[in-house]
């Protein structure tokens, strides 16, 4: 069951949205009506309609809702849905990866057309097995499917993905007893994944996306075995 937020300081509005949202899914939305609220309990949510101009003019000291985004990108991926009536701020949305942007007067055929689509990508993200990663400042959820290949790097390790490179602190180790299904560990600086390989010979494993990496002469017959039986499944 996805869970779903709301959070903005006009009630009439958290009410609305509130009826809206229920209608069409049939769970309760939570609501919050201000920034510090809903950081203290974000990570329990997959989803989160969030207002931009929770601050009042003459209340400086509370959060507006792209300083409450940008708390919340720093920590999870959940999808954000702004609400604002003030289209503006549509580049700033951009900056923290909002899923979509909705403008008040709300168009509720527009609200249901995107939560729709929010529900399916939520549902998809669960469903997916994934990598929640912490680089650059910002936390990323990496599908292990897109995966090509590890390299240790230091004291971090380089996912290689179908979408580019990603460096975080992690130890090789610790990485492998997370991936163990269709991955093996060809060098002790090396973690494939199997679904990647293109061909290898008795040194190197050669990925489909072009690039060669080292195989141990210890591994070649484990993993000869292991490629093996990945294909007969």
């Amino acid at each position: 069951m996805l869970k779903i937020a709301i959070c903005d300081d006009d009630e009439r509005m958290r009410q609305y949205l509130q009826t809206l949202i229920q209608r069409q899914t049939g769970e309760q939305p939570d609501l919050y009506e201000s920034g510090e609220e809903i950081l203290k309990r974000y990570m329990d949510y997959d989803i989160l309609f969030l207002d931009i101009c929770l601050r009042q003019e003459d209340d400086a000291q509370k959060l507006d809702g792209m300083e409450t985004a940008k708390k919340i990108r720093a920590h999870s991926d959940l999808l954000i849905v702004f609400i604002t009536a003030m289209p503006d701020y549509v580049y700033e949305a951009y900056d923290v990866e909002a899923f979509h942007y909705l403008l008040k007067p709300i168009d509720e055929k527009k609200l249901e057309e995107v939560l729709a689509r929010a529900v399916t990508r939520a549902q998809e993200k669960k469903n997916m097995p994934s990598l929640l990663i912490k680089t650059n400042g910002k936390f990323m959820r990496i599908p292990v499917e897109d995966i090509c290949y590890v390299e240790n790097d230091g004291r971090k390790v380089a996912l290689h993905t179908k979408n580019g490179e990603y460096s975080y602190y992690e130890k090789m180790e610790a990485l492998e007893k997370k991936l163990t299904k269709g991955f093996f560990r060809s060098h002790r600086g090396y973690l494939v994944n199997l679904q990647e390989v293109s061909g290898y010979d008795r040194t190197s494993i050669t990925l489909k996306c072009g690039d060669v990496v080292f195989l141990s002469k210890q591994k070649y017959a484990a993993f000869v075995a292991a490629y093996m039986e990945y294909l007969t499944k």
